[in-house]
């Protein structure tokens, strides 16, 4: 089954997906599926991952709830 949507598998020139494919080679040894997906709009796919950054910092949730 092919995905509905297609993954965006080289960064190309865009620096906010060139420091992203680092970071997360770095840390992973690969870039996530998600982000492939949603390197298509790389202003709202840093965004999302801030806000994700920010909730987890904020300590409100217990961590069972993160992992989702």
């Amino acid at each position: 089954m092919s995905p509905r949507i297609r993954e965006i598998e080289d960064p190309g020139d865009d620096p906010i997906l060139k420091e992203t494919w680092a970071k997360q080679h770095e840390l992973f040894g690969f870039t996530l599926n998600p982000t492939k997906i949603q390197a298509h709009t790389p202003g709202i796919m840093k965004a999302a991952q801030q806000l994700s950054a920010a909730v987890e910092r904020s300590g409100l949730l217990p961590p069972q709830l993160l992992s989702l």
